[in-house]
This record gives structure tokens, C-alpha cells and sequence, in this order.
């Protein structure tokens, strides 16, 4: 349930000109995702095949569908959110993937099915300013929605209910293994009491505002933001406790002119290679089983794939099937 409102901010691949009848078009959600999706991917793909990628964005659902059923589509390789890839997949959005091209014995299979295959995997976690909290500080998913113990804003990703609805259920003593099917009224209960003292972040970059001005001291964030943070040298508290799992998917929108290269390209990004690059850049974790190994352990231990021992994973075919009927409930919950 991304809303589509990143501005791009790929220097290399912004073009002033539509892309030629030879090139495919890339598209992605913006930012330093995009750049090192570009880097990573895009640019090696076109050093070995010749073949120019266009970036393009920010994805748009509601473009793919009625690209697709206008039959002129303009969008080759599309990333989006996993459980929407399992949706339109089923809808006849999408085109199958081609596996003879495309190794998937090689990646995650949380994370493969006909039509999508994982581009990368993120954690929701819980993500603190430590300069807020000179005593005690946070742990789990129960003390950010202890505004008694742990005083001031929270910040939830206002676009997705995929993790929130899980957080709030777990936070309330709900077990991993008893999350589905979800009790949404049980969550909204949860999400009432703190519901006033939330401060809703529409993309990454504003959850990094908010923390670190001390805004929103606490609250439920993508890892790689955090990442970031601490890389910039600014002191983030991070719980992994029951860290949840989500997914973006690398889909091929029905009726392309491209998807022999199409394939050829997901191929390349899903590789060891592309996805080990991608996650050091990134801070999101590697789809590719092969990839860890070529990774600084270092590295690697700050990402997703090393937590898994504390992990919930969110279910996506769940997600598929009811994203429609929880997003307009989470929406009009919001509005209230």
C-alpha cells in the first residue's frame, strides 16, 4: 500500500527524452533505494547486454493496469510491494516469469512465485533516539505502545498496514505462530491507545527527520533508514525482537515489447552478485542464498537475513488476498 509520491532522485537515469524503441524501462520507487538499484543492477545489465535501462517512476499500481489493459505498456520491469505482485499476478496483470532465465533455485523461496520474485527483503523494527530516554530503553514491540514507561511521539509508516497490524498484535501478547488470520479489531484496539501520539512518515527519509530531531523519539521503522542513520554516525537504538519481514518484488507488467531483456535483467538483479552489492548499499537484505558469501561479515550481520532467529515473517499471500478490504479500513481508521 505504498503511496506513490517519492520524487525520483537518480541523477544518472533521469532522461529528458522518452526511452527508444531499443531501451527497457526501469521502475522503482526514488531515492537512494532507486540509486543503488541503478548502480547495482541497471548499469551491470547494460555493460554485458548493451541494452540501455531507463529509470522510471515512482511505481504507480494504478498505471501498470490500465497500461496493461490499454495494451500499451511502457514499463518492462516494474518493483513493488510483494504482496501486491501475488495480487495483480492473479489478476492477469503480469507476465510469467521465465525460470530457464531467471535461476530461482538460487533465491529465497519465501520469496518466489509465477509471476514475482523478491528484488529485496526488509525489516520493520523498532527504532529509538537514545538522547530521549536517559533511563531505561526500549526493547519490544510492547514498550512502543507504553507511552507511560517510554514518554513522547511514536512514528508509523503511514502508506502500509503489512507490519503495523502486526506490531500491534504482538505488542498485545499475541504468538508469532497465532498472528493469521488477523484480528483487526484486536489491532485497531491497540492502535487506539496510542493513536493520538502518532506522527505518520510518508517515506523513508521523513522517518530519519523525525528521529533524529527527537520529534518522534520512538517508533517502527524500515531497518535500512536506521542503517543509514548509524552510518551517518548518529546514535540510533535498534530492537530486532520479533523484527518483521517484508518484501518488494521484481514483476513484468503484461504486454511488454521487452521481456525477453526483461527477464535477462531480473535475472542479473537476483544474482549473487547484484543482490550482495545491492544489500551493502542498501542495508536491506540479499533474496539470493548465494549472496551472504560474498559479503563483509560485518555487513552482513546488520542486515535482515542475520535476525532470523528473532524474526516474524509477514505473510504475504494473506496480504494479497485481503490488501484491499484492510487498506480501506486502515485509511478511513486513519481519518477518524
Amino acid at each position: 500500500m505504498k503511496k506513490t509520491i517519492f520524487a525520483l532522485a537518480v541523477a544518472s537515469a533521469l532522461t529528458a527524452h522518452a526511452a527508444s524503441a531499443e531501451d527497457m524501462v526501469f521502475t522503482s520507487w526514488g531515492g537512494t533505494t532507486q540509486d543503488a538499484q541503478a548502480a547495482n543492477w541497471a548499469q551491470p545489465f547494460s555493460e554485458k547486454t548493451g541494452t540501455a535501462v531507463v529509470q522510471d517512476g515512482p511505481t504507480d499500481y494504478g498505471k501498470i493496469k490500465a497500461m496493461v489493459e490499454a495494451g500499451a505498456v511502457t514499463w518492462d520491469v516494474v518493483d513493488a510491494e510483494f504482496d501486491w505482485a501475488l495480487q495483480a499476478g492473479k489478476q492477469g496483470l503480469l507476465e510469467p516469469l521465465d525460470f530457464a532465465v531467471i535461476d530461482k533455485a538460487k533465491l529465497d523461496p519465501r520469496f518466489v512465485s509465477d509471476f514475482a520474485v523478491g528484488s529485496f527483503y526488509y525489516s520493520f523494527v523498532l527504532g529509538w533516539n537514545p538522547a530521549n530516554f536517559s533511563d531505561a530503553q526500549p526493547a519490544t514491540l510492547a514498550d512502543l505502545f507504553d507511552t507511560t514507561k517510554f514518554p513522547g511521539k511514536r512514528t508509523f509508516y503511514k502508506w502500509s498496514a503489512p507490519g503495523v497490524i502486526e506490531a500491534a498484535l504482538l505488542a498485545d501478547g499475541v504468538a508469532p505462530d497465532a498472528l493469521y488470520p488477523l484480528d483487526l479489531d484486536r489491532a485497531f484496539k491497540k492502535l487506539d491507545t496510542i493513536k493520538s501520539d502518532i506522527i505518520w512518515w510518508e517515506g523513508g527519509a521523513q522517518s530519519q527527520q523525525l528521529l533524529a530531531s527527537g520529534e518522534a523519539p520512538i517508533g517502527f521503522f524500515w531497518n535500512g533508514r536506521l542503517a543509514a542513520l548509524q552510518a551517518d554516525g548518529m546514535p540510533v537504538g535498534i530492537s530486532w525482537d520479533q523484527n518483521i519481514t517484508a518484501a518488494d518484488a521484481l514483476v513484468v507488467p503484461k504486454g511488454t515489447a521487452h521481456k525477453e531483456a526483461a527477464m535477462k535483467f531480473i535475472a542479473q538483479a537476483t544474482s549473487a552478485e547484484g543482490q550482495a552489492a545491492f544489500a551493502a548499499a542498501t542495508g536491506y537484505a540479499p533474496v539470493n542464498l548465494g549472496s551472504a558469501d560474498l559479503m563483509d561479515p560485518a555487513v552482513r550481520a546488520t542486515l535482515p537475513d542475520a535476525q532470523t532467529a528473532v524474526q516474524v515473517n509477514a505473510d504475504m499471500a494473506y496480504w494479497a488476498e485481503h490488501r484491499d478490504e484492510i487498506g480501506n479500513r486502515w485509511y478511513a481508521w486513519q481519518a477518524q
